[in-house]
């Protein structure tokens, strides 16, 4: 090989290795652009099952879709791996979103929902991510094909299965059922003008490709404790890992019918598992109170996103067996649940945890109030700041999002989230370049790293003055009216024993059933 060649070779492999250096340094900003953005928007974010997620091999994600672009934004900053999304592909048609769709090696998804798309297409993007798996790589998909507030878990599209089988599918001859270089060996070839080697042909290596029986399908389930709401709560719940057996393709090179079947009934009942499933809106906002009103007996002071999912789930189950079998029960406990309710709100009282001994005797001693006061007093004038500076920002961020999803909550947050990553960074922009008129570039670093400070100390004092004012008025309450006090305490555990009976009696019967 001459001198000038192996020179072009080299310059062609330097830009290569560049430009995939370029792209993982884009995607690892856009992550924590993108985590910063989840944790001020969620006052809570708990991950739990990260154990069950493969360290290496072939992995598919199938994640449940109640939060439009929020959802793959959750498994992209919190899942233990690298992760490609499959994505509607009028978002590669979209400014600024294509860009970032791309930057994230996703790969489009065609469907007869989107007007003037070419589902044929599909084919392609199966092959792709087939090709994706058999490299052991990690990709990412929603199975029930789009974003929904429904209280349940919509039937699955074949996708998630498809492609499963279709990166597990081996022919007689021992080769797979597609073969394909994938994107990465398009680049490659591209920019050094040589074939990339079909992984069949080279030698076994951890990156080259995995044996089909390797890929794991992992369930991710995420559940919001009131998706559209600032400073509200999010879990994303990793599963155990569906394990993906080999298959022969049939003569189209496709997994056969009965098989993909199968799988996606097993992907459907192990997302279910993991999240929160109702027939009705109404069934969920019953449980949601009852609940609240249950936990709010136990001795901690905010219970794991985990407890409260697992103990809803319960509920639900309990909700459903006495709708169908003693239903004035339940209009019974609902009545109930609702007098008392009003009762909380006659005594000022907007969280039943703290009707509370510990909340009375917590406030009831001076060194615990003082601090606190004193804290307050010293940080007001930095949180007034901060919470002038950034409310007209917070206003027009609410105002169009509402607008833009036209009243649609699963893309609401969405679009609550991405203004304000647009609007709070113009008001810091703005602020500096008016202390550049007033301090020059002293002034400019100064505004740059105290009004992101300031937001963030208006944020978090605002919520603790509210927990504070809170507990302050539910003491006051108990030293005004303590036989009141009591009263909603005895009527509170009477509400939580009816709830464990209900409970019990449809475990009792969903166990003789099964038995």
């Amino acid at each position: 090989m001459s001198p000038a060649r192996v020179s072009r070779d080299s310059r062609r492999a330097s830009l290569f290795s560049r430009r995939v250096f370029s792209k993982s340094l884009l995607r690892r900003a856009i992550t924590f652009v993108l985590r910063f953005a989840l944790r001020v928007f969620f006052r809570r974010i708990e991950v739990v099952g990260a154990e069950h997620v493969p360290r290496r091999g072939a992995c598919l994600f199938v994640l449940n879709h109640p939060n439009g672009l929020v959802d793959p934004a959750f498994l992209l900053c919190f899942a233990p791996r690298s992760v490609s999304f499959l994505a509607k592909s009028p978002l590669f048609q979209m400014p600024v979103v294509s860009f970032f769709v791309r930057a994230l090696d996703s790969i489009p998804v065609y469907r007869r929902q989107d007007e003037g798309q070419d589902t044929s297409r599909n084919r392609e993007t199966f092959e792709r991510s087939a090709e994706l798996l058999r490299r052991g790589g990690t990709i990412a998909i929603c199975p029930e094909g789009a974003s929904h507030s429904e209280p349940y878990l919509l039937p699955l599209k074949t996708g998630a299965a498809r492609i499963a089988l279709g990166a597990a599918s081996v022919k007689q001859d021992g080769g797979t059922g597609r073969r394909g270089h994938g994107e990465m060996g398009r680049q490659r070839e591209e920019l050094t003008g040589r074939e990339t080697p079909h992984p069949s042909h080279v030698s076994p290596s951890p990156r080259l490709p995995l044996s089909p029986s390797s890929l794991s399908i992992v369930p991710a389930g995420l559940y919001y404790t009131a998706k559209t709401t600032f400073r509200s709560g999010a879990l994303l719940y990793f599963g155990e890992p569906i394990p993906v057996s080999s298959v022969e393709p049939d003569e189209q090179g496709e997994p056969p019918r009965e098989r993909v079947r199968e799988l996606s009934d097993r992907i459907a009942g192990a997302l279910r598992s993991l999240t929160l499933n109702a027939d009705r809106h109404e069934a969920l906002a019953m449980v949601a109170r009852a609940e609240r009103i249950f936990s709010s007996e136990d001795d901690e002071e905010e219970p794991s996103l985990e407890r409260e999912l697992r103990r809803r789930r319960r509920f639900v189950e309990a909700y459903a067996f006495h709708r169908r079998h003693s239903p004035e029960r339940l209009e019974v406990l609902e009545k109930r649940i609702r007098q008392y309710e009003e009762e909380l709100r006659q005594a000022g009282i907007e969280d039943p945890r703290q009707l509370s001994a510990a909340t009375v005797s917590e406030y009831a001693r001076a060194r615990t109030i003082l601090p606190r006061v004193l804290g307050f007093a010293l940080l007001s004038p930095v949180a007034a700041a901060g919470a002038a500076l950034h409310y007209p920002a917070y206003r027009l961020a609410g105002l169009l999002a509402t607008k833009l999803s036209q009243s649609d909550d699963d893309v609401l947050s969405t679009f609550k989230i991405a203004a304000a990553m647009l609007l709070f960074p113009l008001t810091w922009v703005a602020l500096a370049v008016a202390c550049y008129f007033l301090a020059g570039w002293w002034g400019v670093s100064a505004a740059l790293l105290c009004a992101p400070a300031a937001g963030y100390v208006a944020l978090r004092t605002r919520e603790e003055f509210d927990r504070f004012v809170a507990g302050a008025r539910a003491a006051l309450f108990f030293v005004r009216e303590r036989s009141f006090f009591r009263l909603l305490l005895e009527e509170r555990r009477h509400i939580r024993r009816e709830i464990l009976a209900l409970g019990d009696e449809a475990e009792r019967a969903s166990a003789l059933d099964q038995a």
